[in-house]
This record gives structure tokens, sequence and C-alpha cells, in this order.
């Protein structure tokens, strides 16, 4: 009776799904079905037959495949519990959760085998942390408790994974505290789950309490801290470990040189290779992948291709590794050779996976080299790639990055997967052409659609008010991310808010809404309204905001450069020569500016008043000739913009040779008429240029795309898609 009732008390478990079923196989199927047929005959149905019939399927699972062992055990007309534990565990094991979850609930539903025990348990959780269905582990957790099944580790175990994969990591952690054994896997899981919670301090707590550390606690521990954002904390426990003496695995030597990478330590990167050469780890795919990467982000380049030479002569072509290499071109600025790696990998046979052509496309992106990035996306098309959330996400960001919005919004209507990712990346896209109105349109569409928005998100919808001047819409995204989102405000988030307040003109909010939220200790926001006193004259803020860098110890060579150009719009030219006194006496420098355009698979950048192009006899002959139409239509030089105390003929010329300038006049003559121009800047477009490209436009009657530090400008007929406010 008492049998009986716990079979029904399981029963209520699942509701018992269609029975499955599969094709027979061929071969060993045949005959593996008659063993387990006649192993569970009721005339041969003692315990010595039932392990045999387990023993068949489990070793089915294991060398034949899940299907194969699924189709002898279909054709049995009875079921014994090991065959059911078998075919369970088997799923769990494999993977295939949704099938071992119907298994169970067949069993339940008539099976006609003993109530489960604690194997058949063990992979149900199993099946249900992959599954992330916590209501059904919840349920089989509290059969468990009633029915008094006897909880070994292994079991107990079972339940704590079940809830950390569900996210319940509360439910974990107090399963944890009421375990009567516990042993080092049940410890780390708990770690595990403390650190995805972002219970950083519970989780060194836990770490130092536990008796049972192995070499998975100490990478549970480090890597979870990096995760986390706490690398210092990361690189003591690497450090203690050292001095425990325990010996690295290649999980260990992975982590430790993602954490010298991310820190820039390169003599930590270098120890730690040494220790990999003497271990012989060095062949390890994923120990090789991480060392590449290492010397990447800190900027060795020539060593990770040497590591990569070597690797490739002895291994294979291990599609990670190539990866690697072309993250790390990309990473460096040289997008270029990123290219070029990538097409050496078509050459050698390697197959292009989402992973690689999302570094490829970024490349692109950074260059803003569209007709390569165009043939990326037409190669993700013709191979028949996924577009995942992430690939997709890269292709919108290049072709936006490349000039081209409308493109950008194409391939976000083709993406099969959006979550949060390409939604993310087409608000950045507005807010970059200064597309408030848009942007806003889209978040709301985005909320209709019921994908939740975050930090980055909020971030791009704000930066699309700053760059629109939409200041009572940023204020009301301002309050609805903390109210109904529940972000916390980051730096980003505040210096978009200081920008909007700047660039509407609105400095004495900018100034109060800094003090107010406490964050002058925070050197980017004050380099913005430091920018802002620049766009709008305002000496007052300008030396509030500057003496504030210098007490902060952050007055880089831009906010020295602002302050001096400040002064000379001022016409405070006295003031302006002693900062620039001080700017040499600190060895600052202004960064130069810098414009290019793509032509021909060949990059063309041009420096003010640079005579090195092959052709700059010819385009200062064009220039001249244009400069003086723009004249004649109306177009007045912007002399008051000259930093320096010239003659106003002088401070023609200067402002006459500007980079982009010079790189429209190249790519004028370099182009059939009528072809749009997209050209890059490394600083933003100054006020006298903005306003001649306009009139150039109408002059050549060319749309001209100009991508300067903060945004683009379409420029067409006259006129520019930012309306002035940039």
């Amino acid at each position: 009776m008492a049998r009986a009732a716990r079979n029904g008390a399981a029963a209520a478990l699942l509701s018992p799904p269609p029975s499955f079923s599969s094709p027979s196989s061929a071969g060993l199927l045949p005959r593996a079905r008659d063993l387990v047929g006649r192993a569970t005959e009721p005339a041969l149905s003692g315990t010595p037959r039932e392990r045999v019939c387990g023993s068949v399927l489990a070793y089915l699972v294991k060398a034949r495949g899940f299907h194969d062992a699924r189709g002898a055990f279909d054709g049995t007309p009875a079921r014994s519990l090991p065959a059911w534990t078998a075919i369970i565990s088997g799923c769990a094991r494999g993977g295939r959760h949704a099938d071992g979850m119907r298994a169970f609930a067949q069993m339940l539903g008539g099976g006609g085998a003993a109530a489960p025990n604690a194997f058949v348990l063990a992979g149900v959780l199993r099946c249900c942390a992959g599954l992330g269905d916590v209501e059904s582990g919840r349920r089989v957790h509290g059969w468990m408790l009633r029915s008094g099944v006897r909880q070994d580790v292994v079991l107990c175990n079972a339940v704590l994974d079940m809830y950390a994969k569900c996210g319940h990591h509360d439910r974990a952690r107090r399963a944890f505290r009421v375990m009567a054994e516990k042993d080092a896997v049940s410890w780390n899981i708990v770690l595990s789950a403390c650190l995805q919670s972002e219970d950083v301090l519970g989780a060194m707590r836990l770490f130092d309490q536990s008796p049972l550390r192995d070499i998975s606690s100490w990478n549970t521990i480090i890597s979870g801290l990096m995760r986390n954002g706490c690398a210092a904390e990361a690189l003591d426990r690497l450090q203690q470990m050292v001095r425990d003496g325990v010996v690295f695995d290649h999980y260990t030597y992975s982590t430790a040189f993602a954490l010298a990478g991310m820190l820039l330590l390169l003599d930590l990167g270098r120890q730690l290779h040494g220790r990999v050469v003497i271990s012989a780890l060095e062949d390890d795919t994923f120990v090789c992948c991480s060392l590449m990467d290492m010397y990447c982000k800190c900027g060795e380049m020539e060593t990770a291709l040497s590591i990569f030479d070597r690797w490739s002569r002895s291994t294979g072509d291990e599609k990670f590794v190539w990866s690697t290499m072309v993250a790390g071109y990309v990473q460096n600025g040289r997008e270029e050779e990123a290219l070029e790696f990538f097409r050496r990998m078509l050459r050698e046979g390697v197959t292009a996976e989402p992973f690689v052509l999302t570094s490829v496309a970024a490349a692109c992106a950074h260059a803003g080299m569209v007709e390569q990035g165009r043939q990326v996306h037409g190669f993700v098309e013709k191979m028949g790639c996924r577009f995942d959330a992430p690939l997709a996400s890269a292709i919108i960001d290049m072709y936006s990055k490349c000039g081209s919005l409308e493109d950008a919004c194409r391939m976000f209507d083709k993406a099969q997967a959006k979550n949060v990712a390409p939604w993310t990346t087409m608000l950045c896209s507005y807010a970059s052409y200064g597309q408030g109105r848009e942007a806003i349109e889209f978040f709301n569409r985005m909320k209709v659609e019921k994908i939740t928005p975050n930090e980055i998100t909020l971030v791009a919808v704000l930066s699309s008010c700053s760059h629109s001047g939409l200041v009572s819409e940023g204020d009301h995204y301002f309050k609805l991310m903390q109210e109904e989102y529940g972000i916390v405000p980051s730096t980003e988030h505040y210096n978009c808010m200081v920008d909007l307040y700047g660039r509407a003109g609105l400095l004495d909010k900018a100034k109060n809404f800094i003090e107010e939220n406490n964050i002058s200790h925070e050197a980017i926001v004050w380099k913005t309204l430091l920018s802002a006193c620049r766009l709008h004259k305002h000496m007052e803020y300008a030396k509030l905001a500057s003496g504030k860098l210098v007490q902060l110890g952050q007055c880089d060579d831009g906010s020295y450069a602002l302050m001096s150009n400040i002064y000379a719009t001022n016409s405070k030219w006295l003031d302006a020569l002693k900062l620039r006194s001080s700017m040499q006496e600190r060895k600052a420098r202004k960064q130069p500016g810098q414009s290019w355009i793509h032509l021909k698979n060949a990059v063309h950048t041009f420096i003010a008043g640079d005579m090195a192009h092959p052709r700059s006899a010819e385009i200062y002959a064009y220039l001249e000739k244009l400069m003086e139409r723009l004249k004649e239509m109306g177009y007045t030089s912007r002399t008051d913009l000259v930093v320096h105390d010239v003659e106003e003929e002088q401070k023609e010329t200067t402002l006459k040779f500007h980079s982009e300038r010079l790189a429209i006049a190249f790519g004028i003559i370099s182009t059939p008429i009528g072809m749009p121009l997209r050209i890059f800047k490394n600083l933003r477009v100054c006020e006298d240029c903005h306003e001649a490209i306009k009139y150039i436009s109408r002059a050549v009657n060319r749309e001209i795309v100009v991508r300067d530090l903060h945004r683009f400008h379409h420029f067409k007929s006259g006129r520019c898609s930012c309306e002035d406010f940039w």
C-alpha cells in the first residue's frame, strides 16, 4: 500500500505527454531489443534480469546514441526501474532534456515501474536544469522531501545545480545550508551561484570557509570575480593560489591569461607563458587561444602571430584560434590586417563561423570600409550562415558606422534573432546620426515588442536626446530608466545628461546636475562641460571645469586644447599663449586632426596643410577654385575660430586647407560625377568646415557623409542631417 501511495504521489508530479517512439535501427538494435524484452518478461523479471536490461540500455545510450536505445526500449512490453533509469539518465547526460522529461512523465503515467529512485531523480533534476524549468524541478524536490527519499550527496548536488542553473540562487543557498553531507562539488555549485547573483562578498566568504577547495573551486572564484568586475581581487586569489602550491590545469591557465590581458599585465602573461611551456600545455587549443588573446590585448600582435604560426604548423585549423587573431587585429586598430588574415583563413579552407564573421564586420565598421563590409554581408548570406544576435548586431553596426543607416535598418528587419543586442545597436545608430525623434519612436516600438532594455540601451536613448536637443524627453527617460526598469545610473548615463544640458546651452543646469548627483569626482563629466563651454563661449564655467580636471589629475591633452581654443575664441590671446606654454612644459600635445577616404580598396589619409599625397598639387589647385566658387554662392569663413593671433588672410588660408576639405577635394576629382562621398575624421568637425561642406554639397551636387569623433553628418543640397545641432 505504501508503495502504491508513493507511486500515486509520484504520478502527480508531471502530466504524462503522448508516448515517445522512434523508428527501429538496424544491426545491433534487434538483438538488443530482444535481450531487453526477455529481461523484462514476467517469468524472468527478477533483479538480475532487470539489471541486465538496464545495463544493455545504458550501453546503447553510450555507444549507439539515444535513438537506438529508445528503439530497444519502446519494443519491450514491460519496463523495469533500471530500464527507466538508463533512459532518463542517458537523456540527461546527452543533453536531450526534453526527451528525458517526457520519459519521466511516461514512467509516472503508467510505466509499471517502482517509484523513482535517486538515480532517476538526479537525471530528472539535470533535465530541469537544462531546460530552465524551475517549477518542475521545485515539484520534484518537494516530492523528495515529503516522500522521505534518501538524499545522498549526489542527489542533493543535483538539486543545488538545478536551482543555480535556473537562476534561483537563494533557493540553492538554502538547500546547501540544510545538506547533511557536502563534498567539493556542493561547495563549488553554491560558490558559482553566489557569483552569478553578483554576491561577491558572499562568494569570497564561502570560498574562505570551504574545507574542500579543489582546482575547480579556485577556477570558479577567479573567473567569477573577473566577470563581476573585480579583477584586482581575482589577481589576489591567483597569487594566493600560487603561494598555496595549487597545480594549475588548462582552465586555470586560460583564466589567468584572460586576467593578465584584462589588466594589461604583460610581465605576468609572460611568466604564465613560461609555466605553460614547462607544463607542456602550449599545444592545448584552449590554452593557446587564451595565450594569443592575452598578447593581443597587451598590443603584442607579432608575438601572438608567432604563437599562431607555430600552432598552425603542428595542430590544424581550429576555428577559435583563427578567430582570436582576427579579433586581436581589430582590437589593436589594425583593421586591414584583420581582413587580410580573414582572407588567408578562407584560402586555407577554414570554415568561417559566426564569431569570426562578427570580428570581420567590426573591422570594416571601425575603418569605415563599406564595400568590404558589403562583401562580408554577402559572404554570410551565400554560405547560409544564420544571423544570430551578435552577428546581426555587428552587420548593423558596420553599415551604420560606414554611413549607410538605410542598410542598417534593412539588416535589422532581416535579422531572425532579435534580442536586446540588435535593438540597442539600432538605437546607437540613430543616436550617432542625430535622429532623436526616430530613436524615441524605435524605443517605443521595442517596448511594444516586450524587449527589456539594458543599461547600454538607455545610454543610446539619452545620447539620441542629447544630439537632437530633446531636453524634456531626456529628463523623462532618465527618470523612466530608474523608476520602471530599476537601472541604477552609471557614469555614462550621468554624462549623457550633462551633455544633454550642455549642448542645449543650459550650462547652469549641467553644473548643478553634477553637484546634485555627487559626481564631481568623475573627470568625464567635467570634460563634457568644458566642451559645452567652448561651444557656447562660457569662460566662467570653462575655468571651473578645467580647474576641477587639474584637481583630479585628469587634465589631458584634449582638455588643454579645448581650454586654449576657448581663450582664442574669446580673443584672450595672452591667456591662450600662457596655456600653450604650460602644455609644452607638461609635454602635452594636441592630437592632430586627420581625415581619410576609402577608394578602390585603398585608404587615403590627409592632415591639414599636408603635401604628402602624390596628387597634392592637383588637390590644392582644385580646392582653391572650389573655395572661390563657394564665396560667390554666399559662404564666408569663420575666422573667429582660428586659435592663433594672425592676420585675417592667414586665418582664411588656415581654414581653407583643413583635413576634411582635402579629403573631399580628392574624392571629387577621383570619382565619377554625382557619386556619394564618405569621409572619416578622428576629431569633431569644426563649425567652419561644417558650413563649407554644406555649400560644397550644393556646388558639386553630391551627397557627402562625414563621420567625425561623435556622430554622422549627411550633407545634401546645402543642408546637413544634424540641422546644425551637433
